[in-house]
């Protein structure tokens, strides 16, 4: 039960990272055709999304930070299979323990620090300086959570490790070859 409700969460995480790199798409194709129509459509008034670079970057922050756990989870992280693969079983388990161990380490550290930037700006009351202000909180919180269930999905992949003595990104890595 545990393993599904993980499992679902990663998806969705993904799932809502990819619908904001939809939404990034569609404002700078929006902003696109507004600069089309103004430019060539004969009208004297400049068309225009206020503050929508800036939205964009927000959520490509927010996407990047959702996608972590996901692509984790699928193999799809940057490995060092040319060295791992050339190691015994027993080194090659202790050097995935090891590695998983210090990045959960490390993503834990980021996240509290990032949970306690998102809990500052909102007591300060901090916005964004574009014509739009926004109150930087609101896309911090996405990246905070974005780096926590990263963080869960690097302690499951631990765990997991830990428990079956198995490598858990090789399954990933087989299922990637046979997609393709």
């Amino acid at each position: 039960m545990i393993r599904k409700a993980l499992d679902i969460l990663y998806i969705g995480s993904g799932a809502l990272a990819s619908l904001l790199i939809a939404g990034i798409c569609l404002l700078v194709c929006t902003q696109v055709f507004f600069n089309l129509i103004t430019r060539f459509g004969g009208l004297s008034v400049n068309l225009t999304i206020p503050s929508y670079a800036d939205f964009a970057g927000y959520l490509l922050a927010a996407s990047s930070f959702l996608a972590l756990a996901y692509t984790l989870t699928q193999g799809g992280h940057i490995r060092v299979n040319l060295v791992l693969s050339r190691l015994p079983a027993r080194v090659k388990w202790l050097a995935e323990i090891t590695s998983l161990f210090i990045c959960a380490g490390v993503s834990g550290y980021v996240t509290f620090y990032m949970g306690k930037l998102c809990l500052e700006s909102y007591e300060f009351g901090d916005l964004s300086p574009g014509i739009v202000a926004i109150p930087l909180w609101i896309p911090q919180c996405f990246v905070l959570a974005g780096m926590t269930i990263f963080t869960v999905a690097l302690i499951d992949c631990l765990l997991r490790t830990l428990l079956s003595k198995t490598f858990v990104f090789d399954a990933a890595e087989v299922s990637q070859e046979a997609a393709k």
